[in-house]
């Protein structure tokens, strides 16, 4: 069962739990990204029932008329597995995101799988064009000339600045040097890509900037934020701007729960004071 301490950044373990949450969303004018929490999969047993899951909540989505999407995890598919397995599955999951004219995010993990999520993402774009969306990290090195390479591709981008712990070969560390790297993605984005761009931060100088950007460029953007992070902004940029709230659910919440308490001092606090009963 899920903890209430963990109510706040994950909405619930069951695939209900997850529909609620984008009803409330869609209340408040706020689209939901689906996520089944999930990664790393070795054998293709756990995979397959993860995609089985994607189209059974596709469906439902479909059927109460909701305004939400789906993301997954490549590692969630298969791509530990091996290549076929892989393809399969994502293809079975943005088909039947296809035919009920929804949409499909592929997130990015580290950035050993990033040539391989972004050939699937080019390969899932030409197959159901328009119905396909890739991450990118600004914390990866490598990142403009991965933007270069999807440049006038069908597909959306969103632009995050990235979760992982990477080797400095591959990738900036300091705040600053991300901070950079993701204000020049925003730039860059705005100017090569007409696809989509999803701006995917809760800070208020990057959402300044990329709002700077729209205003001079006919480019369709939208904003990407987690659930239980600054719930009052997004509420009031909501009002104003596409706004699309990322929502994990599932039996597997754990790590994805430790990973938002321990990114931010403020999560912490809140987790201490659940703690103590205060």
């Amino acid at each position: 069962m899920l903890p209430p301490i963990a109510r706040r950044f994950v909405a619930g373990e069951t695939r209900d739990g997850a529909l609620d949450r984008a009803r409330e969303l869609n209340d408040r004018g706020i689209g939901a990204i689906l996520n089944l929490l999930g990664e790393h999969y070795l054998d293709p047993a756990p995979a397959a029932a993860d995609v089985a899951a994607y189209r059974d909540l596709l469906a439902d989505v479909d059927d109460a008329g909701l305004r939400a999407c789906l993301s997954v995890k490549p590692s969630q598919l298969g791509l530990r597995v091996d290549e076929p397995t892989f393809h399969d599955n994502a293809a079975a999951v943005v088909d039947a995101a296809a035919e009920r004219d929804g949409f499909v995010w592929f997130d990015m993990e580290d950035h050993e799988t990033t040539d391989r999520t972004l050939d699937a993402f080019v390969a899932m774009a030409d197959r159901q064009p328009g119905h396909v969306g890739v991450c990118l990290q600004a914390n990866l090195r490598r990142t403009p000339a991965d933007l270069d390479r999807l440049a006038g591709r069908p597909g959306k981008l969103r632009l995050v600045k990235g979760a992982y712990d990477e080797p400095a070969d591959f990738a900036f560390s300091s705040h600053e040097e991300v901070n950079t790297a993701y204000r020049r993605l925003l730039d860059q984005a705005f100017r090569q890509h007409d696809g989509g761009i999803a701006v995917g931060t809760h800070d208020p100088a990057m959402i300044d900037h990329a709002l700077a950007l729209a205003a001079d460029h006919d480019v369709p953007y939208e904003f990407q934020l987690l659930m239980g992070v600054r719930e009052a902004a997004q509420d009031r940029l909501a009002a104003d701007h596409d706004v699309w709230q990322y929502v994990p659910f599932g039996r597997r919440w754990r790590a994805y729960f430790w990973r938002r308490i321990t990114e931010r001092k403020e999560n912490v606090l809140f987790a201490l004071r659940a703690i103590v009963g205060r």
